[in-house]
């Protein structure tokens, strides 16, 4: 696979997102704890160096191979 592990946690983390909710969590109805925990998430793997422990993870959590 030439995508990183950060890229198909990312690409996961955005379908999951688009599933969940269809729009951004600053424009959901409610406080969803879903959206805002995928978001909050998503947050986090931005900020995150390559190979940085949180992108394993966000891996397992979201079962990203």
């Amino acid at each position: 696979m030439s995508d990183s592990l950060k890229d198909r946690v990312r690409e996961k983390l955005l379908r999951q997102l688009a599933e969940d909710g269809g729009h951004p969590v600053q424009q959901a109805e409610g406080d969803d704890p879903r959206l805002v925990s995928i978001d909050a998430d998503l947050a986090a793997l931005e900020q995150a160096a390559d190979g940085d422990v949180i992108i394993e993870e966000l891996a397992a959590k979201y079962w990203v191979p």
